[in-house]
C-alpha cells in the first residue's frame, strides 16, 4: 500500500492536501475557541465595568439608608453575579437593605463568595471606592461579573468539536480529491505524452482548454510533436534517399567494373587478331606471304580499336564530376551534316531519307555530345537497313521541347532484347555487328549523354521496322 502511494502521484497529492486541510482547520478551530471566549469576556467586563461606574456615581448622590433598592435592582443585573462592601479599615459589611448576623455570618458569606468564584469563574473582580451623600466615609465595593455565559461558550465549542470534526474530515477529502484531480489530471495526462514521446510515437494531440501555465505547456508539446513528426519524417525521407544513393552508388560502381571488363575483353580480341597478323607477316607463314593484304585488314582493325577507345575516353568523359562546356546549338545542321556525310553507304544500298524537321531548333547542350547521339541513331539506322528500305527522321516541337524520332525500315528486335541494346558492349547480333565494324559502345553513349539533360532514349518496333525516339529542352 504505501508503495504504491510512494509511486502515485494523484495519491500523495490527495494525502498531503487532506493532511494540510485538516491541520489548518482544527487550528483555526482552536484558536477560535481560545479567543472567542477572551473577546467575549473583555467585552462582558467592559460593558460591566461601564454599568458599575455608572452605579457608584448614582450612590454617591443618595444617602446610604436609601441605597439598599439601588443595590437590590443593580444586583439583579445579568451582567453581576455577586458583590461585596468593605468599610476603608477592610472589614466586609452587608450591603445596604440587607441584614447580616455578625462577623461569623460575614465570614460565611465570603467563602461562599470564593467558593461560587471558584466555580463560575467571575468574569471581573474589579475595587471601587466611594462615599455616600450623607458620610465622609469612604467605601470599597468589590463587584463579580457573571460568567455562565462565557462558561456556555467554552462548553459549546467543546459539544461542537465532534461534529465539526466530522464536516472538516469530509470537506477536506472532498477538497483534497478535487485538488488532486484538478492538479494531477494534466500532469498525468502529460506524463503518459512523455511517455509514448519517449517511445517515437507521435500521433496525438492534446486539447489545448486552459489559458494558465499547463495550458502553455500543452501548447508547446503539442508544436514540440508537431516539429518532431516533421523533422523525423524529413530524416526519414532522406535516409530512404541516402539508401536510394548508396544502392544507386553501388549500381554505378559494378556497372563500371563491368564496364572495364568488357572493355578489356573487347580490346583483347582486336590486339589479339593484329598481333597474330603481324607474326605471320613476319614469319612469312602460309597466307601471311600476302602482307599488303593483311596489312589492310590489320588497319581496318586498327581504326576499329581507334574509334573503341575514343567511344571509351567519351563515356569516361560523361562519367566524370568534370562539367561539360554547353552552348546554344541548333540541332538541324547536325542531323544534315551526318547525313551528308553518309551519303555514299546511302546510295550504295540505294536507301531513301525522309527528313521532316524545322528551319532550325535551338537547344542549350554540348555540340559534339548532341552530335554522336544524332551520329549513333542515324548512323545504325542506315548500317542495319536493307536494300532500298526508308529511313524516316522527324524533329518536332511539343510543350517546350524538341520530340525526336528516327524509324528505319525493314528489320525488328526481339522484345527481350529491347532494355539490354543501351548497355554496354551488347549487340543484337553479335557476327553482324562485328562486319559493321560497331563496338556496342553506340546507344549506350547515347543513352548516357541524354540523361544530362534528363532525357531518356527509348526504342519500340512498329509496323514498319524499329523506331528510336526521345525529347530534349527547347531555347528559345
Amino acid at each position: 500500500m504505501i508503495k504504491r502511494i510512494k509511486n502515485s502521484l494523484p495519491a500523495k497529492v490527495f494525502l498531503l492536501t487532506t493532511g494540510v486541510l485538516i491541520f489548518v482547520s482544527m487550528v483555526v478551530y482552536m484558536l477560535l475557541a481560545w479567543f472567542t471566549p477572551h473577546m467575549y469576556a473583555n467585552t462582558l467586563n467592559q460593558s460591566l465595568d461601564m454599568q458599575t461606574r455608572d452605579f457608584i456615581a448614582v450612590i454617591e448622590q443618595t444617602a446610604r439608608k436609601d441605597s439598599g433598592v439601588l443595590f437590590e435592582r443593580f444586583a439583579e443585573s445579568s451582567n453581576v453575579s455577586s458583590m461585596e462592601l468593605y468599610k476603608e479599615n477592610g472589614m466586609r459589611i452587608g450591603l445596604p437593605a440587607q441584614k447580616t448576623a455578625g462577623t461569623a455570618v460575614e465570614s460565611a458569606n465570603t467563602a461562599e463568595t470564593v467558593i461560587e468564584g471558584e466555580q463560575n469563574a467571575p468574569v471581573l473582580a474589579k475595587q471601587y471606592s466611594f462615599c455616600f451623600s450623607d458620610s465622609e466615609e469612604i467605601y470599597k465595593l468589590i463587584v463579580y461579573g457573571n460568567a455562565a455565559q462565557v462558561m456556555e461558550l467554552k462548553q459549546a465549542f467543546i459539544r461542537i468539536l465532534p461534529v465539526l470534526g466530522g464536516n472538516i474530515l469530509a470537506v477536506s477529502l472532498l477538497a483534497a480529491w478535487f485538488f488532486s484531480c484538478l492538479i494531477t489530471k494534466p500532469v498525468l495526462k502529460i506524463s503518459k505524452i512523455s511517455k509514448e514521446m519517449s517511445e517515437m510515437k507521435l500521433d496525438w494531440k492534446i486539447e489545448e482548454k486552459r489559458n494558465d501555465e499547463l495550458g502553455v505547456l500543452e501548447k508547446s508539446l503539442n508544436e514540440m510533436s508537431h516539429k518532431l513528426m516533421l523533422s523525423i519524417g524529413e530524416l526519414e525521407n532522406a535516409n530512404q534517399q541516402l539508401e536510394k544513393d548508396i544502392e544507386h552508388e553501388k549500381k554505378l560502381e559494378q556497372a563500371r567494373i563491368d564496364f572495364f571488363s568488357a572493355v578489356s575483353h573487347e580490346l583483347k580480341t582486336p590486339i589479339t587478331v593484329i598481333k597474330g597478323q603481324l607474326e605471320g607477316m613476319l614469319l612469312g607463314i602460309g597466307v601471311y606471304k600476302e602482307r599488303d593484304r593483311y596489312l589492310a585488314r590489320s588497319l581496318e582493325v586498327i581504326n576499329t580499336l581507334e574509334k573503341m577507345v575514343q567511344e571509351i575516353l567519351t563515356i569516361s568523359r560523361l562519367e566524370s564530376t568534370e562539367e561539360v562546356h554547353e552552348e546554344p546549338t541548333d540541332l538541324i545542321p547536325l542531323i544534315r551534316s551526318y547525313i551528308r556525310e553518309s551519303e555514299n553507304l546511302i546510295v550504295q544500298k540505294e536507301l531513301q531519307i525522309n527528313c521532316k524537321v524545322p528551319g532550325q531548333a535551338y537547344m542549350n547542350c554540348n555540340r559534339l555530345l548532341m552530335e554522336k547521339v544524332f551520329t549513333n541513331l542515324i548512323g545504325n539506322a542506315i548500317k542495319y537497313s536493307p536494300q532500298n528500305a526508308e529511313i524516316h527522321i522527324l524533329l518536332a516541337e511539343k510543350e517546350e521541347k524538341w520530340e525526336v524520332c528516327i524509324e528505319n525500315e525493314g528489320v525488328h528486335i526481339e522484345e527481350k532484347e529491347m532494355e539490354k541494346i543501351f548497355q554496354a558492349f551488347y549487340r543484337v547480333e553479335q557476327s553482324r555487328n562485328r562486319k559493321t565494324g560497331g563496338s556496342g559502345l553506340g546507344l549506350y553513349i547515347v543513352r548516357k549523354i541524354l540523361e544530362q539533360y534528363g532525357s531518356v532514349c527509348r526504342c519500340e518496333n512498329t509496323d514498319m521496322g524499329v523506331k528510336f525516339f526521345f525529347t530534349v529542352p527547347c531555347l528559345k
